[in-house]
């Protein structure tokens, strides 16, 4: 497979053919911040943190591949300006109250949050009215705590083949949804493995009984399983 030489940050690096710009950045050792994106997952570009400046112009890290002679920057003001905006706009658009969340201090929105700098949301709140279905005997889901990353409907298609969750609705109105808006305790597709739950950045699916702070995810595991499928393979 050919090698790719291309600059990040003006260091010269070199990359696999096919690789994306994400996946070379954490070679390098370069941090990129990210939401929708966990490894063992394909990738869908949808939460646009990680956006980088590519000869200036801005392409989803996640999903755009490497190239010969690329010239990337991963950490201008204006792309801070752009995720710290997006991050505030996660924050209006849904009820993110970290002080009662289940998912405090072990959430990846809200770690960052901290390290862009947010200490406060310049958009009015939508406030929406998001339903909390705990009609699984042993899990539930929060839509107020929903960031649509679609890492849960992507774990349970590609990792636990069932395809349980989906998204209905568009914008503001989307709402991830299990066996075609059925309540999640009717959904005769799920298999309770709790794969999507490992795979949630924030306090959306919870184990039934979580107090506040206490719900720890592991996203980890998700890559680790897919590897280890692979090696039986």
């Amino acid at each position: 497979m050919a090698a790719k030489t291309l600059k990040i940050n003006g260091t010269m690096v070199s990359a696999r053919e096919g690789e994306s710009i994400l996946d070379a950045a954490r070679d390098a050792g370069v941090a990129i911040p990210t939401l929708c994106h966990l490894d063992g997952l394909s990738d869908v570009g949808a939460c646009r943190l990680c956006l980088v400046d590519v000869g200036g112009r801005l392409r989803p890290a996640c999903t755009t591949a490497v190239a010969e002679g690329m010239e990337i920057q991963t950490d201008t003001e204006r792309l801070r300006s752009y995720r710290r905006q997006i991050i505030e706009l996660l924050f209006a658009e849904r009820g993110h109250v970290c002080a009662v969340c289940v998912a405090s201090g072990n959430c990846e929105l809200q770690s960052l949050a901290v390290s862009l700098g947010m200490d406060h949301v310049r958009y009015e709140y939508l406030a929406p009215t998001c339903s909390v279905d705990i009609s699984h005997e042993r899990f539930g889901i929060d839509h107020n705590r929903c960031v649509l990353c679609v890492r849960c409907v992507r774990v349970c298609d590609e990792v636990e083949g069932v395809h349980t969750w989906d998204v209905s609705g568009r914008g503001t109105s989307a709402r991830v949804i299990s066996d075609l808006n059925q309540p999640w305790g009717e959904a005769e597709s799920c298999t309770s493995c709790g794969k999507c739950l490992l795979a949630c950045p924030t306090g959306a699916l919870f184990k039934r009984g979580a107090t506040v702070a206490e719900m720890e995810h592991a996203p980890g595991r998700i890559a680790l399983i897919v590897e280890s499928r692979k090696v039986r393979g």
